[in-house]
């Protein structure tokens, strides 16, 4: 049995045996769903930009630039408020912020990238 990637984790490992062994039902938290990995190379040149100013610590070209983000769509692993951080990724050809972010964790270099505001984040792996 080929077992979805979202499925990996001892928690929902261990849903996925109760339900198979008792008849239940499983359902996956929007989290494990949507988080996936992305290689820094494979980043757009202005999300390079962007990191970049966060390492250096700004300035930015928001205000909202460094804010905390507060997950509210459940799609990053659950932490307390504040724990993350946004920033803009510009979008060529916008007359708005867009919809690109990178949203920084406490952990060094977690580092989370969305093209699609929020619905959607790749872990930035830094290595690659």
């Amino acid at each position: 049995m080929r077992f979805p990637p979202h499925l990996t984790r001892i928690g929902s490992a261990a849903a996925l045996l109760s339900a198979l062994l008792v008849g239940g039902t499983v359902t996956a938290t929007p989290a494990a769903a949507a988080v996936g990995s992305i290689c820094q190379s494979d980043l757009p040149s202005q999300a390079h930009d962007t990191l970049d100013l966060i390492e250096q610590g700004g300035p930015f070209p928001f205000e909202q630039d460094g804010t905390v983000f507060q997950n509210r769509e459940g799609v990053l692993p659950g932490r307390s408020t504040g724990y993350y951080h946004e920033y803009t990724v510009i979008t060529p050809g916008s007359d708005t912020r867009g919809a690109r972010r990178i949203v920084t964790g406490e952990e060094p270099r977690e580092d989370y990238y969305t093209a699609d505001h929020y619905a959607t984040f790749d872990l930035i792996d830094h290595g690659c």
